[in-house]
């Protein structure tokens, strides 16, 4: 079984993003406020105990808890827990959100998608699963209060029928930053707005892109605040995504840029450069080649160097994509 939560990344799954076919399954969700009591209290003691378990990287409880589909993904959410363990290391757990996900009337593996609404039906949040198997799933969504980067969690549950005694399974975990050097999201939001009132497009960009990322801990999720956002940065004049393939001449030199994005590995708000490589191998060559292009770049868009910390180069050559270094912006010429 394939569960778009689940990937071998930090992030529950790039596969689940808001951009997605319109064709899909419609199917129930439960807020936490409209689920009984005893329902609503058994979830948050589950998930409590898991969220607790991937701070404090018990691996065996983790284990223990798995969807028995998910036995052959154990290495990549293991993977995901321990690249996530500085964003909540220290951190107390305390539950943000619960949704019930009802898709146990499909009948096959399906695009599925979630409107979760409040008691009045003011709010509503959207989730959207991919190649999402008939079940019935949770999704939590947490905090990790006090640590040193806002750290937040996100967790797919299945509700497993089987064995002795039915109940949640793990079958997707998140760990992901609340916040770079002590900004949020709401901070960078507020940032975004200033660069795009002082017409730095790429910036003001790229900013928001963080404010997103920052904001929930999955990609599958879409609220009033993130649909919000993205209107915001579609007013942006100029914007890179207009750019691209972007032709950048440097001297005797025309580089061609395919991408640019924001790239939050590094648990830094980093940009990830993909360009058309000349093929060096020499690594000398190759960080020459790597660092004259990211050099090129902020000469082209000076505020890029203000407002991130540092940038990624990944080279293509022959329709291959190899990612060479990354350089803070104190290091780029």
């Amino acid at each position: 079984m394939r569960l778009c939560s689940r990937v071998s990344t930090a992030a529950l799954t790039a596969g689940c993003l808001l951009a997605w076919p319109l064709a899909s399954h419609a199917a129930n969700c439960t807020t936490q406020a409209e689920m009984l009591a005893p329902d609503r209290d058994a979830l948050a003691a589950i998930s409590g105990r898991l969220a607790v378990a991937a701070v404090g990287q018990d691996y065996p409880v983790l284990q223990a808890a798995l969807l028995p589909a998910e036995t052959s993904e154990w290495n990549g959410i293991r993977d995901a827990v321990d690249r996530g363990a500085l964003m909540v290391k220290g951190g107390q757990v305390q539950l943000r959100n619960l949704y019930v996900l009802d898709a146990s009337s499909q009948t096959a593996v399906s695009d599925t998608q979630f409107f979760c609404s409040n008691q009045s039906g003011s709010l509503t949040v959207t989730m959207n699963m991919r190649s999402l198997p008939p079940g019935k799933y949770a999704v939590v969504l947490a905090d990790a209060a006090g640590s040193p980067m806002a750290g937040q969690l996100g967790m797919v549950l299945a509700w497993d029928p089987t064995g002795a005694t039915p109940g949640w399974k793990l079958a997707g975990i998140s760990l992901r930053a609340g916040a770079f050097d002590g900004h949020d999201s709401l901070w960078y939001w507020a940032r975004a707005r200033e660069l795009m009132k002082d017409n730095q497009p790429w910036s003001a960009w790229f900013t928001y892109e963080v404010a997103r990322y920052l904001s929930v801990p999955v990609d599958f999720i879409s609220s009033p605040n993130l649909d919000k956002l993205s209107q915001e940065q579609a007013q942006i004049k100029n914007s890179p995504q207009e750019a691209f393939p972007y032709s950048l001449q440097d001297g005797d030199r025309t580089w061609k840029i395919d991408a640019v994005r924001m790239d939050a590995s590094l648990r830094q708000a980093d940009l990830a450069v993909t360009y058309e490589s000349t093929g060096v191998t020499d690594q000398a060559a190759v960080r020459t080649e790597a660092t004259e292009l990211l050099s090129a770049l902020l000469k082209a868009q000076p505020a890029l160097r203000q407002n991130f910390h540092g940038m990624w180069a990944i080279a293509v050559k022959d329709g291959k994509q190899n990612p060479l270094l990354e350089l803070p912006m104190a290091q780029i010429p």
